[in-house]
């Protein structure tokens, strides 16, 4: 049996993979990947802490299912955005969109 330590590890370097990848990246399509890394840490962590704590219950599992459902919507909502921009100005450089400004 794998131990907990080892999930939980993967876990955060996993996160922190994508948490480097949102802050350095210039890209939108970089960072909206960076973003799911870090919500596929998080689901890593619910469904292993269900694994190793009470089996009886569904929590960890049905938050996971939650993630994954906000993970999706975000990929659609982002990706409608990323192209929108890109028609506009040509560049999906996160730097260089500044629709909200005057």
């Amino acid at each position: 049996m794998i131990p907990l330590s080892w999930f939980l590890i993967l876990s955060a370097a996993l996160f922190s993979i994508g948490l480097f990848g949102v802050l350095s990246r210039k890209n939108a399509v970089a960072i909206l990947l960076g973003i799911e890394l870090m919500l596929n840490a998080a689901n890593i962590n619910l469904v292993s802490f269900w694994r190793y704590g009470d089996v009886s219950q569904m929590a960890g599992q049905v938050f996971a299912i939650i993630v994954f459902a906000v993970a999706a919507s975000e990929v659609a909502v982002g990706l409608a955005l990323v192209i929108s921009v890109y028609r506009r100005r040509n560049t999906v450089i996160a730097d260089e969109i500044d629709l909200m400004k005057w």
